[in-house]
């Protein structure tokens, strides 16, 4: 453990590629001190632009965008480069993989190898694949492969509504280590020793009280509260902004765990089953951060892009226009949940345009802190809600359509209470244009779009018994509206011939192929869906729900037609050798391989290292 600021590393994150194009190459990472930073091309003519953003004393992020200096940047090719920080070159080499002296990437033009995966929870007991997959890139490199071009994280990246109690201890440690400013002090009465906090902050989150609830609802006759933050693990809910900055760099650095001494961490309270609880979780963490640095490598040798879904700001986000009303007519709610959305901005979304629209914000969200570093964000909330270009887009072949789904909801008018679809009419529209006049593309929807039709049904009968937030209703097929046009879409006759809906969000894999059953244009929809890179589905229960949707929604059963996809021919694949099944509960990223920008072979890499194959072939 680092004891004096004075021994802090300058690099504690990253490098990490973001967007990679021709046209430019964005790096993200950050360091202890403020420093003029610049990232070369090796044996390549380029020059960065720098990007600074002070979030602590000694923590500065940074972005640098890398630019040719007269043609573009070659594609489908590796590009080795440095990183000098203050006119010296930083040793790179614990960085870099098999028969490489610095770190290298591609930026993708044809597409043939993409990692993909979502939901990883830093303290499941479950290995985590981003470890598994970096030593698969490493194998490939070492191999003088170029490996996966691309690493796709569609959602979960960080649970900043379900953190473990030494993750909270971690938090409030790195916090002061690195001078993290904070936030403008909040109206939530919290003890003010962390320690107290620890397992009990669900208890002062905000809530509705009973009196203003509906005398339709049981809740208002139990005059029983109800909680804005519906996650039913919230015990150690993030609340305040420095907070989600540290958990970011607990996520994605490894450095930053010199910092705190979590060996030594202990529960000092006096609940029992917490301390059981507390000393899992402690195991579980020491086992991530041993993890760190192999995660690392792989973010610094392929470009990687992301999008959030609900758990990088609180469950059930934008579930349905009753949460959302209650969440913003609660200014310490509405606080909580644009803290989650600014940190996502910071560490995942700015990446993913190279600043292109995101970097737009910046110079309103450098003005929110004072002369005495404290933030005050009210000022920037407009602009940031008010900002609607989360998803972003790859000119690769395929084409790769990324989804904001959270952010432009086609909410119920008519009951708050139900599911909002998880795109409006406008976005839906949008999507449809994406996708015609191109043969094969790449969609990425952190919910699958073709789920599980068991599960779906058991989502639908919990909505209808007014109980959306129970078992996240949160599947496309769940809204009248956004579920017609988009099904009407894949429909078209000038559709691409086939595409790749790349999901997770629900803690299993699985692979299935969708075809209209009318009409006489081929095109072919591959559901793909991997989840989760360090979290799994109870393996009983899936197991259960697997033969539980084989019986019920067979190809042959009339229960399809009445679905909402029934005019849609659903075939599931199942995994390739012995215990064959559809659905896989196991923590894994999946491997995409193209050829020809077909789908080729679906992989998944988990995070005990052994791979799974499903069987492509037409069941």
């Amino acid at each position: 453990m680092i004891t004096h600021t004075a021994n802090l590393p300058i690099l504690l994150m990253g490098p990490m590629v973001r967007r990679a194009e021709q046209t430019g190459v964005c790096m993200q990472f950050a360091t202890s001190k403020s420093a003029s930073c610049q990232i070369n091309l090796l044996n390549i003519e380029c020059y960065s632009e720098q990007q600074t953003i002070a979030l602590g004393q000694h923590l500065y992020l940074h972005f640098i965008v890398i630019k040719p200096v007269d043609n573009l940047f070659p594609v489908d090719k590796l590009l080795s480069y440095e990183l000098i920080i203050d006119d010296a070159i930083i040793d790179l080499s614990p960085w870099c993989y098999s028969n490489q002296i610095t770190p290298a990437f591609v930026i993708p033009n044809k597409l043939s190898d993409i990692l993909h995966g979502s939901c990883r929870n830093a303290h499941h007991p479950a290995k985590d694949s981003l470890v598994s997959a970096s030593h698969w890139q490493n194998t490939q490199r070492g191999n003088n492969n170029q490996g996966a071009q691309l690493l796709l994280l569609s959602g979960d990246q960080v649970y900043a509504d379900d953190v473990a109690g030494p993750m909270l201890l971690a938090i409030h440690q790195l916090i002061k280590a690195l001078g993290i400013y904070k936030e403008q002090p909040l109206a939530i009465e919290l003890p003010d020793d962390i320690n107290e906090q620890l397992y009990n902050r669900h208890l002062y989150l905000p809530k509705t009280p009973w009196q203003k609830r509906s005398k339709l609802g049981v809740g208002y006759w139990l005059k029983k509260d109800e909680p804005h933050f519906s996650s039913v693990k919230a015990y150690n809910h993030l609340i305040h902004f420095e907070e989600y900055i540290a958990l970011y760099l607990l996520n994605f650095s490894a450095a930053v765990w010199q910092c705190i001494d979590i060996q030594n961490t202990t529960y000092l309270g006096h609940s029992e089953q917490n301390k059981t609880i507390f000393d899992a979780e402690k195991t579980a963490l020491i086992d991530y951060a041993k993890g760190l640095s192999e995660v690392e490598r792989l973010f610094a040798n392929v470009s990687t892009l992301m999008m959030f879904d609900d758990h990088d700001v609180t469950d059930d986000w934008n579930l349905t226009a009753g949460w959302e009303q209650a969440i913003n007519e609660n200014p310490s709610s509405k606080r909580i949940i644009n803290n989650g959305l600014i940190s996502y901005w910071l560490f995942q979304g700015m990446g993913n345009d190279a600043l292109n629209k995101t970097g737009e914000l910046l110079t309103l969200f450098k003005q929110s802190r004072t002369a005495s570093n404290l933030w005050q964000l009210k000022a920037f909330d407009k602009p940031l809600n008010d900002f609607s270009f989360w998803h972003y887009e790859l000119t690769t072949t395929p084409k790769v359509v990324v989804l904001d789904t959270r952010t432009h909801r086609w909410r119920n008018e008519q009951n708050f209470n139900e599911p909002s679809g998880l795109l409006d009419w406008e976005r839906l529209t949008e999507l449809e244009e994406s996708l015609l006049s191109h043969d094969q593309v790449i969609i990425v929807s952190p919910a699958p779009v073709f789920g599980v039709k068991s599960i779906e049904a058991i989502q639908a009968a919990f909505n209808m018994c007014g109980q959306p937030l129970m078992v996240d209703v949160e599947n496309w097929m769940a809204h009248e509206g956004s579920a017609k046009k988009l099904l009407d879409t894949f429909r078209r006759n000038d559709t691409p011939n086939e595409t790749l809906i790349l999901s997770g969000d629900v803690h299993y894999s699985f692979c299935f192929s969708v075809q209209k059953r009318f009409g006489d244009h081929p095109n072919r929809i591959w559901q793909l869906t991997a989840s989760g890179i360090k979290n799994e589905f109870p393996r009983k229960l899936i197991n259960i729900l697997d033969k539980l949707d084989s019986i019920l929604y067979g190809p042959k059963s009339p229960l399809n037609f009445f679905t909402k996809r029934w005019h849609m021919e659903v075939d599931k694949h199942q995994t390739i050798g012995e215990g064959q099944k559809y659905l896989v509960s196991d923590s894994a990223i999946s491997l995409i391989t193209l050829e020809q920008g077909n789908l080729a072979r679906y992989q998944l890499i988990h995070g005990e290292g052994h791979l799974t194959e499903f069987d492509l072939e037409e069941q």
